[in-house]
């Protein structure tokens, strides 16, 4: 049984240790022939246009998947016309877009902030006007950790925010003041099958993701329920197959959709120690056709990424409670480079963990 995947950074890493484990082989394909994955598993380099190295990379392979959803489109189609590819092809080419996810998220009842599509600067005034401040500019595509957006707080930095990142093909969204980000990691099986992970309660900072805790402690049982509703209408719709996280703005009582992944996601690296079966494993158990796994939590958990510097291996591993995860990258500013993770029975211990680690890794 081997799985083909379409990239070759760390969660493409993270599903290969995983999978390993069950007997599945793996090949992967990517741009960089220094991408990660090629440290540990078959690594086709080259070009996702390249129609050659894809029919190499797909020679022998059962199914196909992708751990990042800026893979061009073209490149899925053309191995979807040879071997399955899970998830559909529908989810990567909806979470693509933020305006078609957005209202894919209203089509279903799911709340969503306010938004308006954006493709000059005079419809960004009105939109600004009707939407009403502060609000924000994204990109519709390609935006990730924070790049590609832009908050505005009132009518004189419009200018300002067109010239840093105007253009066609925007969206403009009211910006949302919240109490938490949070976020619910689902596993879809093609007989319609499907587990949930406990709530997950996230903190970015630059827009990039540093810490999440589980269970979420700001959560109640109600927006845990909700945010399993959302997340299945959504994967319904799709007829989805595989992983899928759908992140959330918490305020008051209330929960808002922001923007859905169609893969395995680093709010859910927790699972891996912290889960009966970790996200990983489900992935591949949902597109192999092969029952899912328990998605209970074994305690509390909390995890924490490590960005641009690689820590003191003795420093983290003395935390107690800490398991630590190295991505073979190099180290550069911003670069998800690993996370530790840290699992224990109570969440005074794990606090007491993420207290030491924060030390350890300068997370302020």
């Amino acid at each position: 049984m081997r799985v083909g995947v379409l990239g070759g950074g760390q969660l493409g890493r993270m599903l290969a240790l995983a999978g390993y484990q069950l007997g599945i082989q793996f090949r992967f394909f990517d741009p960089s022939s220094g991408a990660p994955v090629g440290q540990i598993g078959e690594l086709v380099a080259a070009d996702y246009n390249d129609h050659a190295a894809l029919e190499r990379f797909l020679a022998g392979v059962d199914v196909v998947t992708y751990e990042f959803e800026s893979i061009p489109l073209d490149a899925v189609r053309f191995v979807a016309e040879r071997v399955q590819v899970f998830p559909p092809l529908v989810a990567l080419e909806t979470a693509q877009d933020r305006l078609h996810e957005k209202k894919l998220f209203r089509e279903l009842g799911i709340p969503v902030p306010e938004f308006s599509a954006v493709d000059d600067l005079p419809q960004l005034r009105a939109a600004a006007a009707r939407i009403g401040y502060p609000v924000v500019l994204k990109t519709r595509r390609m935006g990730y950790d924070g790049k590609g957006q832009v908050v505005i707080r009132s009518a004189s930095e419009l200018d300002a925010a067109w010239t840093s990142i105007g253009g066609p093909s925007l969206i403009l969204e009211k910006f949302v003041a919240f109490d938490h980000e949070v976020s619910i990691i689902g596993a879809r099986d093609s007989a319609g099958a499907d587990a949930f992970y406990p709530l997950a309660e996230n903190v970015h900072r630059e827009g990039i993701l540093r810490k999440t805790t589980v269970p979420a402690r700001s959560a109640t049982s109600a927006q845990q329920a909700r945010a399993i509703g959302y997340c299945r209408s959504i994967m319904e719709r799709f007829g989805y197959v595989g992983v899928m996280a759908l992140e959330l703005f918490a305020v008051g009582g209330e929960l808002f959709a922001n923007e859905i992944a169609p893969r395995v996601h680093n709010s859910g690296h927790w699972t891996i120690e912290g889960a009966e079966t970790s996200q990983f494993e489900n992935h591949l158990r949902a597109i192999l056709s092969l029952p899912l796994g328990s998605p209970a939590a074994r305690g509390h958990a909390a995890m924490l990424n490590i960005i641009g510097d690689i820590p003191p291996r003795e420093a983290v591993l003395a935390v107690p409670g800490a398991h630590l995860h190295l991505y073979g990258k190099s180290a550069t500013e911003r670069r998800k480079l690993g996370h530790v993770t840290v699992v224990m029975a109570d969440a005074s211990a794990v606090d007491s963990g993420v207290t030491a680690l924060t030390r350890v890794l300068g997370a302020g």
